[in-house]
């Protein structure tokens, strides 16, 4: 039995592995492009997405009379094979490559058609039946096919993350909930500033979260529009006519997603416009998690010597040298996520703006950055929220303590005071030691006892009523 079949392209002949369904533009992107390591199989919701695409193509084809019906039946049979998963150890392109994406097309092209030559009793490489080119790739240009793929991808693996990121919002949420009769001492420019809910802080990161959530869906929008059918550079050139709305609706039926051909497919097929709004959205997410997680790492500080307001899950030791030592390991870890996709979005700004005339080459970098983001987002929305937020914990007596012996509270005193007065008794309490009720109560009877409970009750801390 032999170990290899022969196939060629217009470069030349080369053996090709007898067992792989790939073929020689496959092996000649295996053989010239070694930057992350990662193959496409890594993807498998962009590999369906190719098996999609391709099996649309052969029933829009079918449908122009450009195939036959029993060729696009065996074409679409070895597209399901693909998008069920079993063929994924075949897409082994780097993600990174040059070409636009031509490898990661034929790479697909290419096993569909030798899959689909098994499936007609023929052997791998029998192209003559069935051509990864003229058959799998009919009507179709890598500047359609791949993008319209990516597209689908992005918009699949957007709903695994924005369920991520929903249920990590949740969890901040009942959080607040539980600590919603905690006092703890406001902050701003890491001073102190004002009473608060511990509960209210907490949701608060819900919320913040949250708004996040409509940001994914305002960028799904974006992307459900397709250029299907523009082939080369928007022109349509080796598509017959009605093939661009025909294979759009194939692929609508076929993924569930609300697709849309864009109106002006030439500039459909450059512009890369919707992949920068949606970095910046991600980016953007980032930001906002890893604020939070700072907030986290700060609030949990100590346990002696900090603001030990709350405490984190203890998960690990946290040195080799200092014993009893516990990190804030998984809010760090998601800063770090969060500093990776603020970077992956500067990648997409600049492969965006780096495309010239009527097609941007680097798509492969956006996509690799999307997906890796996405990825990289989604399980960081898991860990925070498994491994941290569910298990965090208020030191409500001592947070307490530090309102009540916190110069801070002295503001409430502003509407029956003055800020003058107000700001006399802070200055002597800071010089002192001496607390706020101390100064302005017992010693210079600045107000009664009486006025004083009225205006430090929790809930009037928390949510203050204007007390003159």
């Amino acid at each position: 039995m032999q170990n290899s079949r022969l196939e060629h392209d217009f470069l030349g002949e080369r053996a090709i592995p007898a067992q792989a369904y790939y073929g020689i533009q496959t092996l000649r992107a295996l053989e010239n492009f070694h930057i992350t390591g990662i193959p496409l199989r890594s993807e498998p919701l962009f590999v369906q997405a190719l098996a999609l695409v391709k099996k649309a193509a052969a029933l829009a084809n079918r449908d122009a009379g450009i195939l036959s019906p029993e060729l696009a039946g065996f074409i679409a049979q070895a597209c399901d094979r693909v998008a069920a998963g079993e063929l994924d150890d075949q897409f082994l392109t780097d993600m990174i490559q040059g070409g636009a994406g031509t490898s990661v097309n034929m790479n697909a092209n290419e096993v569909i058609a030798n899959v689909a030559l098994e499936l007609m009793g023929k052997q791998k490489g029998e192209y003559e039946f069935c051509h990864p080119n003229n058959h799998v790739n009919c009507s179709q240009s890598t500047n359609d096919a791949y993008p319209t793929a990516f597209r689908i991808a992005l918009s699949n693996k957007l709903v695994g993350y924005r369920q991520a990121l929903e249920k990590l919002a949740d969890a901040f949420a009942l959080k607040g909930e539980e600590f919603r009769n905690v006092l703890k001492m406001g902050r701003t420019q890491l001073q102190d500033a004002v009473p608060m809910s511990m509960g209210d802080e907490f949701h608060a990161f819900a919320t913040n979260l949250r708004e996040e959530l409509l940001r994914i869906d305002d960028s799904r929008q974006l992307i459900r529009e397709i250029n299907m059918g523009a082939t080369a550079i928007g022109t349509g050139v080796n598509a017959p006519a009605g093939y661009a709305p025909s294979v759009t609706e194939h692929l609508r039926q076929l993924t569930g997603l609300d697709l849309l051909l864009a109106g002006d497919l030439i500039e459909a097929t450059y512009d890369t416009g919707a992949y920068v709004q949606l970095s910046g959205v991600l980016k953007r997410t980032a930001v906002k998690l890893s604020k939070i997680c700072n907030d986290l790492r700060l609030l949990s500080s100590g346990p002696r010597a900090g603001l030990f307001e709350i405490n984190l899950p203890p998960l690990q030791p946290g040195s080799s040298i200092m014993p009893g030592k516990v990190n804030p390991v998984v809010p760090e870890v998601v800063n770090q996520t969060a500093f990776y996709v603020i970077g992956a979005d500067l990648t997409v700004t600049m492969a965006a703006e780096a495309g010239q005339l009527q097609l941007n080459v680097m798509e492969p970098v956006i996509s690799f950055a999307l997906f890796t983001s996405i990825s990289y987002l989604t399980n960081a929305c898991h860990t925070l929220r498994e491994k941290c937020v569910v298990g965090i914990t208020a030191n409500a007596r001592h947070a307490e303590n530090l309102v009540r012996n916190s110069i801070g509270i002295v503001t409430q005193l502003n509407p029956v005071l003055g800020y003058e007065t107000a700001s006399e008794i802070a200055k002597e309490a800071l010089r002192t030691g001496k607390s706020v009720h101390q100064i302005a109560v017992v010693e210079r009877q600045l107000l009664p006892q009486a006025k004083w409970d009225e205006i430090f009750t929790f809930e009037n801390l928390i949510r203050p009523d204007f007390i003159q």
